[in-house]
């Protein structure tokens, strides 16, 4: 059973409407099936010429409203609809009246003998659901208490579906995004939209912190993304430092023809600014004393979990979009390390303060037998993005030079490395799920990064819809952020270069099927980790995504759209899905009857 609450201040307004038509005409016989006292007698009454009257109801649901006066909530009218799952039987109006008194009790808005309690109501128009009217303040002269009633409803309707033996509807867990409400969506559609506004900046929100490397390169992606961004700076000694933020899409404005703003948090729990900067390295809170709260997240790409070809292509594209953007020397070498390089100047043998150039490596990407950083000239990348040429195009004021891409080998190797991320974290989520799930979550929520940018960098729509599914899936309870573990530095690594690749064309190979069977398997374990944390909602979202890929081990036949993307995904791909599948189900298998190796020597992603 689902509680929704809702407030308002005229108890008229919300009467006329339960027993009313309906929006779409669907409210059926509305009548009234419990109260404080006999429904019988409170039923409105119908006028000869049809309508019903309200005003003595009213009256005796305002009176004592108008009793407490000043003292009164700023919104007395509290509004509760109760719905019943589609699965459980239609309920008699007897077993209804049964379920309002016993809500109403445990919410201790009317308890059972008091009879100074509240006044309410509640009608049923509908066979699966009632709507519960009260107004907050009580008989005996005084408002009743209602903090934390949002949270007290989910607990009551609990207590409700098992003594009714109803289907049990998921503990509300605060891991939902904030939805669309109606007249959001009724809007989109008079305007022809897809999807709500709300959602579509959500979607950008979150491609856009899976692959900034800082919190400027995070407020830059939401430009470059199209929408429209506001900052909201601190008032005190914050040096003008940040506090939050607020987004909104351009042609999207209210009545008075403002742009419609949505903070971060109304987005979602961890889109919040602070939230945010807990990605980013060195942003963690400390502790008294200096001591980090706890482990920080590693550097934007870490190149020990990357391919050389991989490796390369990063650096390529990094420099080259940072000298794009720079209008000289100092700002090139500030954007190179604003995006977590390591930087090496040469200096001249004649004038020793003389730069004649400079070398860039990624985190974590060593040169054996030294250990020493894999270091790689600016010239070795690209012949445009050697110190040389890079200040004769600053100097003369040119244009910025062609785009650098990933070429198609090394796209490949990208697929290479994203499968094997996705594995990684995958047999780390099935090794820790059941006996240390905080150390799973990291990777669970490090998924949805890999989903949105992969689902942006090959455009295809059911990849975007099963990240968009996934959404809630990621998130920890309260909007607790997980501490980093390896695999999900692994797949945040992955997302990051996905960002760097841009819009891919070609969409279909081997390696590109054998990253998606990887990213199902990868759905499919944190089902099994959400459901092991009896977490239904988390697992239901987890195998909703699971069922747009092509290879989906849902019982449920696939949909047209995800059928489509099957025929997409394997075009050229040598060999037969149904024995590709039938491969990765025996492997698997094998993985989990052989003995799990000790936690201290887990494989590696790209060793």
């Amino acid at each position: 059973m689902i509680g929704k609450v809702t407030r308002g201040t005229k108890v008229a307004g919300i009467l006329y409407y339960l027993y009313g038509p309906g929006r779409k005409n669907e409210h059926r016989d509305p009548h009234l099936v419990a109260g404080w006292r006999d429904p019988a007698d409170l039923e409105p009454p119908i006028r000869p010429n049809g309508r019903r009257d309200y005003r003595y109801l009213c009256s005796l649901l305002d009176q004592t409203v108008t009793a407490l006066g000043p003292y009164n909530h700023a919104q007395p009218v509290w509004h509760c609809s109760l719905r019943a799952a589609p699965e459980d039987p239609i309920l008699s109006d007897g077993r209804w009246t049964q379920i309002a008194g016993e809500f109403m009790h445990g919410m201790g808005l009317a308890p059972y003998g008091d009879h100074g309690a509240v006044r309410w109501v509640a009608v049923r128009h509908a066979d699966d659901h009632i709507h519960i009217v009260t107004t907050l303040a009580r008989e005996d002269g005084t408002p009743p208490a209602i903090w934390g009633d949002y949270d007290r409803v989910m607990s009551v309707c609990r207590t409700i579906e098992a003594r009714h033996g109803l289907r049990v509807a998921p503990a509300g867990d605060r891991t939902a995004a904030k939805t669309a409400g109606r007249a959001e969506v009724e809007k989109a559609i008079r305007l022809g939209r897809t999807d709500p506004p709300k959602d579509v900046i959500r979607r950008s929100v979150t491609t856009a912190a899976a692959g900034a490397r800082s919190e400027a390169d995070f407020f830059e992606r939401l430009a470059e993304s199209g929408l429209l961004v506001r900052r909201r700076h601190s008032r005190g000694g914050g040096a003008g430092r940040a506090e939050g933020y607020a987004v909104a899409l351009p042609g999207h404005t209210d009545a008075s023809g403002e742009p419609i703003w949505y903070g971060g948090y109304r987005l979602a729990a961890d889109l919040s600014l602070p939230k945010l900067r807990s990605r980013w390295p060195g942003s963690r809170p400390r502790l008294p004393g200096g001591r980090p709260a706890d482990r920080t997240m590693p550097g934007p790409v870490d190149g020990e979990r990357l391919s050389a070809r991989t490796a390369r292509a990063v650096l390529r594209t990094t420099v080259s979009g940072a000298a794009d953007r720079s209008a000289g020397e100092a700002e090139f070498f500030g954007r190179l390390a604003d995006r977590g390089l390591l930087l090496r100047m040469r200096y001249s043998e004649v004038n020793p303060g003389e730069v004649t150039g400079y070398a860039v490596a990624l985190p974590g990407r060593t040169r054996p037998p030294d250990g020493q950083p894999d270091w790689c000239p600016g010239s070795h990348l690209a012949d445009r993005l050697s110190l040389q040429k890079l200040r004769e195009r600053w100097g003369s004021g040119h244009d910025r030079g062609s785009a650098e891409r990933f070429t198609f080998e090394e796209r490949q190797a990208l697929y290479d490395d994203a499968a094997r991320a996705a594995g990684f974290a995958t047999d780390q989520i099935r090794r820790f799920g059941r006996f240390d799930p905080a150390r799973a979550a990291d990777a669970a929520w490090a998924a949805s990064d890999v989903l949105h940018t992969a689902a942006k960098a090959l455009g295809n729509p059911h990849l975007r819809a099963a990240a968009d599914a996934y959404d809630r899936a990621a998130r920890e309870p309260y909007a607790k952020i997980p501490s980093p573990t390896p695999a999900g530095n692994a797949l945040r690594t992955i997302a990051r270069v996905f960002v760097l690749v841009g819009l891919i064309e070609d969409r279909t190979s081997r390696t590109l099927l054998q990253f998606l069977i990887q990213l199902t398997a990868l759905m499919d374990a944190v089902v099994g980790l959400r459901a092991l944390q009896h977490r239904d909602a988390q697992a239901s979202a987890a195998a909703q995504a699971s069922r747009h890929f092509p290879n989906s081990p849902s019982p449920a036949c696939p949909s047209e759209e995800a059928a489509g993307f099957m025929r997409l995904a394997t075009a050229d791909f040598p060999m037969d899905i149904t024995a590709s599948l039938q491969m990765q189900q025996a492997a698997a298998g094998q993985r989990q009857s052989s003995p799990a190796p000790s936690p201290g020597h887990s494989r590696r992603p790209g060793r």
